[in-house]
């Protein structure tokens, strides 16, 4: 393995956390004996390029250092390759480095993190979920949850947490159950109702939010989490155990184990680890040991401690 390693950084993730991290995450790489290059691009499209390029030629590993829309580009660069990831989280939600249990806006610690594990051979095979040539870490969302992200990025007079706090009343007011059509591992389509449908290859979105909390990132499958049709005030009261995927014990919700999934609903936005995916139909496919993970033998989040030992949540479809 070449001794340089690519930063590559996202300046302005956390209202310019991605700047500062950028600094001792390079320190405790070089620390450790690596040579270090930053790669930042001119807009996303260019951002990817240049990760492209250091990851053809032959850069030792991956360093993303941002948010998870960092993760994703980064994820784009590095799927399908022998390339290792490194993940030093420093943007506002941070879902893909919550579900492998890995340091959250703690620059230094990720960057010693990552710098052990070149050394020590601290890597960890985890599947990706994919869409076409787009690859996703954590959830694809469709349905009430893609609705508020849609609402959310149209308003521009108000910014941060806020405004997806307006866009969930908003969209709470107009509410109707989905029509979806879907269909899992190539079986029978399915017709059914619901507020929405995650795809879960991780945990959690939107910032800690354990949509799919029993998902387990190395076992081929996808959880997908179906919250059948509600009324407002059911999804009032059970929205808030999402943060502490109890969410899952209600009798709306159901859990499917899937390789892959087809989804149709008219007038939906899928989105997955927070960036605009397209709309429905897509196919998602869960594709086994798609990337190399720098862990350094973090520990495996207690959520899929839990998880491992309790397997019965497929409900139907799924097997």
């Amino acid at each position: 393995m070449t001794s340089e390693i690519t930063l590559f950084v996202n300046p302005t993730a956390g209202r310019g956390r991605g700047a500062h991290a950028a600094q001792p995450t390079a320190s405790a790489l070089r620390d450790a004996g690596f040579s270090v290059r930053t790669v930042l691009g001119e807009d996303a499209d260019d951002a990817l390029r240049r990760a492209r390029e250091a990851v053809a030629a032959g850069t030792g590993a991956l360093i993303a250092v941002g948010g998870d829309g960092l993760m994703s580009l980064a994820l784009q660069a590095v799927a399908g390759t022998a390339t290792p990831l490194g993940v030093v989280a420093v943007g506002t939600g941070n879902d893909f480095a919550r579900t492998l249990g890995l340091p959250v806006r703690d620059p230094a610690a990720a960057g010693r993190l990552a710098a052990r594990a070149l050394k020590e051979g601290g890597l960890r095979e985890i599947d990706l979920g994919r869409v076409g040539e787009r690859w996703f870490g954590t959830v694809l969302a469709s349905g009430f949850d893609s609705r508020v992200n849609d609402r959310g990025n149209r308003m521009r007079f108000v910014g941060g947490r806020f405004k997806y706090d307006l866009a969930i009343l908003a969209e709470l007011a107009a509410f109707r159950p989905i029509p979806y059509r879907l269909r899992f591992d190539g079986g029978e389509p399915v017709e059914t109702e619901a507020t929405l449908i995650a795809v879960g290859n991780g945990t959690t979105y939107g910032g800690g939010m354990r949509i799919c909390a029993g998902a387990k990132t190395d076992d081929g499958l996808f959880d997908v989490t179906v919250v059948g049709p509600c009324t407002r005030a059911t999804l009032l009261k059970v929205f808030p155990r999402v943060y502490r995927g109890t969410h899952l014990d209600h009798p709306a919700v159901t859990v499917h184990r899937v390789s892959s999934i087809e989804l149709a609903a008219a007038g939906i936005t899928a989105y997955a680890d927070g960036e605009p995916m397209g709309p429905l139909p897509l196919t998602a496919t869960c594709v086994p040991g798609a990337v190399r993970v720098l862990t350094g033998g973090w520990p495996v989040p207690p959520g899929e401690i839990q998880a491992r030992l309790k397997i019965g949540l497929t409900v139907g479809g799924g097997g």
